[in-house]
């Protein structure tokens, strides 16, 4: 009898924290994304859960883990954290990504590459709390791992909440209205493996990874008002084969930014 296959995902706890309302607070998320939720067996690791699930994320005191068969990741603001904490000390040097899309107090702007939701979160504090940001991520484990991750950050006074849609970034922009958006934002994966924090080897397993069309970049730009900008490695040509231009920042950084205006 042929064996049934894997789901995607599946969301369970730690058991040492089922007492302290982690257990609810998984069962609530796992109706939210709709999959399943297992509660945890005593003695039993989350490990065994890939039996079923290519993906098992984990609700802890601490956060949220994510785990596959090759290894796992705590949710973390990482370089996020300090990029914010540039803004709210009103430091000088500017973040690429907002210096890149102009972004302004009260923008709404579109994430179309979530992953592990660091530009959006400094996006979001950008915005501020009457900006408006939206992230698209179309793999259900990083949606699921990074929304759950961001909500844990709680309110603040100084950003907007990141909404996070599961969803294909192609289907979502031609559904939107023209000139919704004040800018567009693109971190497509790299077709090479760039100098990143631990938790991206496991994001690149899970990632979406066709490349940046130019059906996709016509569609940003039709809602974009402001800008489209897409990030791309400093080495590959990315940018030049969608007609960019790399953007005059300082030669020694692994990444560019190329943009495009937005005729929203």
């Amino acid at each position: 009898m042929p064996s049934e296959p894997k789901l995607p995902l599946l969301v369970t706890t730690s058991g040492k924290l089922m007492r302290h309302g982690a257990g609810g607070r998984a069962r609530l998320l796992a109706e939210q994304l709709g999959v399943a939720f297992v509660p945890c067996e005593r003695n039993v690791a989350p490990q065994a859960l890939l039996e079923r699930a290519d993906a098992v994320l984990v609700v802890r005191g601490d956060g949220v883990v994510l785990m596959d068969r090759e290894g796992s990741a705590r949710w973390a603001g990482g370089i996020a954290d300090l990029r914010v904490r540039r803004i709210d000390d009103g430091l000088d040097q500017p973040d690429h990504v907002l210096l890149a899309g102009d972004v302004r107090p009260k923008d709404h702007v579109l994430d179309a590459t979530l992953g592990l939701g660091q530009d959006a979160l400094v996006l979001s504090r950008a915005v501020g709390p009457e900006g408006r940001v939206v992230a698209l991520e179309k793999s259900l484990p990083l949606y699921a791992f990074t929304r759950a991750g961001l909500e844990l950050l709680g309110a603040s006074s100084t950003r907007c909440p990141v909404q996070c849609v599961h969803v294909d970034a192609v289907e979502y922009l031609a559904a939107q209205p023209t000139g919704s958006v004040d800018c567009v934002f693109f971190d497509p994966m790299f077709r090479k493996p760039a100098g990143a924090q631990p938790s991206f080897s496991l994001v690149r397993r899970h990632a979406e990874t066709a490349p940046l069309g130019l059906e996709l970049l016509a569609q940003a730009r039709r809602v974009a008002r402001r800008w489209v900008v897409v990030k791309a490695p400093a080495q590959g040509g990315d940018l030049a084969r969608l007609g960019l231009t790399a953007l005059p920042f300082r030669r020694s950084a692994d990444l560019r930014f190329g943009r495009l205006p937005g005729v929203g």
